[in-house]
């Protein structure tokens, strides 16, 4: 049975659909000798090239359908190569055999958080269609007054440059004078849609943070720059949202089930690696995976600190409490292994 090329080709693992599109529409891709044309459908055992070198065609049943969260930092492009070699989001992210990650969707420059790559092409494409209508939540620190008013525009709609936008929801979330913070939610993935909306009511957004994709959240503990790969249930509940069959593997081992700890070590590690070749003189380690201790100390508190994100568990949110899921004391009584 033929199927399109751009769809086979998402499917086993290289690239997005709309960036197999645009590669083909190149001519960049050629099937059984002769270059490719958009739309063209092939069959399971042709022979397919991009830029001259033979690519795998995998049937579906051959394709595992992976998931990773990224906790990008501020500063990360979300493309592949950089012509200017400054860091992107991919830089860390594990070596693949015979598959590539690809983003689902982007993040700003500015903007840190929750990003989400797949080895499925075509789980990617259709996460990031407007159709599909996913629910985003981001914290956001607001710089300037925001009263009822203006929070009841946004949620009811204004218009941007490229049409009418709007918040789902807007809640306060701490934070004194000029500078507070909120959760904001909305269903579309527009280039700098939460910055433009709080900008069309002149006030300045100073800090942005993707918490929440669907019900997938921003796993606490997880470092800047590190990842996790999802388990099989919750990569199902991303393939139920865009009506794909349900995967039935996984690379998470159940009989050994794969920590957070662990999987959060590696990430860790895979940071002071990367540090390590882009500054080979400098050692050490930089500024945010400094204990809370040794920093400089802010009047406002951290993104992370004021939603519970961080690297250190023990660090505390606005109002002095400690992050939900941050580690306690027992009540009655002191634990050896918190004086260790």
């Amino acid at each position: 049975m033929s199927e399109k090329l751009q769809k086979v080709l998402a499917r086993s693992g290289h690239g997005s659909r709309r960036e197999l599109e645009a590669t083909i529409a190149a001519g960049r891709v050629s099937v059984n000798g002769k270059i490719a044309s958009l739309g063209e459908r092939i069959d399971a055992d042709a022979k397919v090239k991009i830029d001259g070198r033979d690519v795998a065609i995998k049937p579906e049943d051959a394709v595992v359908c992976r998931v990773l969260m990224y906790h990008k930092p501020e500063g990360e492009l979300c493309t592949r190569k950089d012509p200017e070699g400054r860091p992107t989001v991919y830089d860390r992210l594990p070596n693949l055999q015979g598959a590539r990650w690809v983003a689902v969707g982007r993040l700003d420059v500015n903007t840190s958080g929750l990003l989400l790559f797949t080895t499925d092409g075509e789980l990617a494409n259709r996460l990031m269609h407007p159709s599909q209508q996913i629910e985003r939540e981001y914290a956001a620190r607001i710089f300037g007054e925001v009263d009822e008013a203006m929070m009841q525009r946004l949620r009811k709609g204004v218009q941007l440059e490229d049409g009418p936008a709007r918040f789902t929801t807007i809640k306060r979330a701490g934070g004194d004078g000029m500078n507070q913070w909120f959760h904001v939610t909305l269903t579309e993935g527009r280039n700098r849609e939460v910055r433009r909306l709080w900008e069309s009511q002149e006030v300045r957004v100073s800090r942005l943070m993707r918490i929440r994709y669907g019900s997938i959240q921003l796993e606490q503990g997880l470092p800047h720059g590190g990842w996790a790969e999802l388990t099989l249930d919750q990569i199902n509940y991303l393939r139920s949202l865009v009506k794909l069959p349900a995967e039935q593997r996984s690379f998470i081992d159940p009989r050994k089930q794969d920590t957070k700890q662990r999987r959060f070590a590696r990430a860790r590690k895979a940071n002071a690696q990367i540090r390590q070749e882009r500054n080979p003189g400098k050692a050490g380690r930089s500024d945010q995976d400094k204990p809370a201790s040794s920093r400089s100390k802010r009047r406002e508190p951290s993104l992370e600190q004021a939603f519970g994100v961080t690297d250190n568990p023990r660090r505390k949110g606005p109002g002095g409490r400690a992050p939900t899921g941050g580690s306690r004391k027992p009540a009655g009584g002191s634990n050896k292994k918190d004086r260790r």
